[in-house]
């Protein structure tokens, strides 16, 4: 009797061990969370509850956080990533190697790769000086259009009656890009902040130098260079004499996986 019962209880102990050996590699191992978060977790939530995370954090946003007031709802984003739902925003610890560049740039004219949900729209935003543009760039629709509403919460959305001019431009970088001189009025970039596909980082910042984008001066800011890895990116900006690189070990968003930022300024 003792025998037959003591082999549920090890199989018990066995399957608690499985699973905290399973927590603690997702927290540590950057494959292994994404493939949890974004495979996973993600679409079982979705599918129960008939909705986007994106819509999800919208909404938790729209519930939480003071209107017109971008540091309530960069705050309101971090704490629903950090507590209930993973996602992929460059998150509080980066945030702060963000701000600290948006300060020493002081950008009169800055462009985002990626706005995805709209949190680092909000971040730059926050900081920048009155008449300042900041132009972000999202190619999923559905991407998009959050980011549209959590711009517009956070009270910096492009319009007349505000001194801070956030413009959302929907479609593929590659395609925006060339236009930003003759459809959007920009002469040069102060800033850039690259946040989208990987694979386009290196493509992009050679784009941005064949369009004259850039002045001596510019700076790049690349988030997820190790985590999940823009190698070309960084083979290019690092071995070219037209950039000085400043790298800044941190983590991946809202989790303990090893990443960098880098910073890629332009020399003429």
């Amino acid at each position: 009797m003792l025998e037959s019962s003591s082999v549920p209880l090890f199989i018990v102990f066995i399957l608690l061990v499985v699973l905290l050996l399973f927590v603690v590699l997702i927290r540590k191992n950057g494959t292994a969370a994404l493939i949890w978060n974004e495979t996973i977790r993600e679409k079982v939530t979705n599918f129960i509850m008939n909705q986007s995370k994106e819509q999800r954090i919208l909404n938790f946003v729209l519930q939480n956080a003071v209107r017109g007031d971008p540091r309530s709802v960069v705050d309101t984003i971090d704490k629903y990533c950090s507590q209930k739902e993973w996602a992929m925003n460059v998150g509080n610890e980066k945030g702060l190697i963000l701000d600290r560049t948006v300060e020493e740039v002081n950008p009169s004219v800055a462009l985002e790769l990626g706005s995805y949900c709209g949190y680092s729209a909000v971040r730059i935003a926050r900081l920048l000086k009155a008449g300042a543009r900041l132009l972000t760039v999202e190619f999923n629709p559905q991407f998009a259009a959050i980011a549209r509403q959590m711009i517009e919460f956070a009270g910096v959305q492009d319009k007349a009656s505000t001194i801070l001019s956030v413009k959302l431009l929907e479609g593929p970088s590659e395609e925006i890009i060339p236009q930003l001189k003759k459809k959007y009025e920009v002469d040069t970039l102060d800033f850039v902040f690259l946040d989208h596909w990987k694979d386009r980082y290196r493509p992009d910042t050679i784009l941005l130098q064949e369009c004259n984008l850039l002045r001596k001066g510019s700076v790049l800011l690349a988030d997820n260079v190790i985590f999940p890895g823009a190698p070309d990116f960084l083979a290019y900006v690092r071995n070219s004499p037209r950039f000085q690189c400043t790298n800044y070990p941190s983590h991946l968003e809202y989790m303990q996986v090893e990443d960098a930022v880098e910073k890629a300024v332009f020399l003429g």
